[in-house]
């Protein structure tokens, strides 16, 4: 029977993690965008990260707003992927 209470609480703590992880959304500022196929580059460098869920890419604001998941990715990693397709975004305000 002690050792049931053991596995059961090893199986709780296992599983805590997964309902902490949520989705996020976060606008990046993307800088160098300046012709029409820029957001399409942009948003196909967000969409390779793993746990992107959705990329809406503004070229009239200079925008990009990514849904994502924080167990997976966060927003360093994002910025990354924009700035190594060579367009350097921060958070926008």
């Amino acid at each position: 029977m002690k050792i049931l209470g053991i596995i059961v609480a090893a199986a709780t703590l296992l599983t805590a993690n997964v309902g902490l992880a949520a989705q996020q959304t976060v606008t990046l500022a993307v800088e160098n965008m300046d012709c029409v196929s820029c957001p399409y580059i942009v948003k196909q460098s967000l969409k390779r990260l793993s746990g992107v869920r959705d990329v809406i890419v503004s070229f009239e604001n200079k925008t990009a707003t990514v849904t994502y998941d924080d167990a997976a990715t966060g927003v360093a990693a994002l910025i990354a992927a924009t700035t190594d397709a060579g367009y350097p975004s921060h958070v926008a305000n």
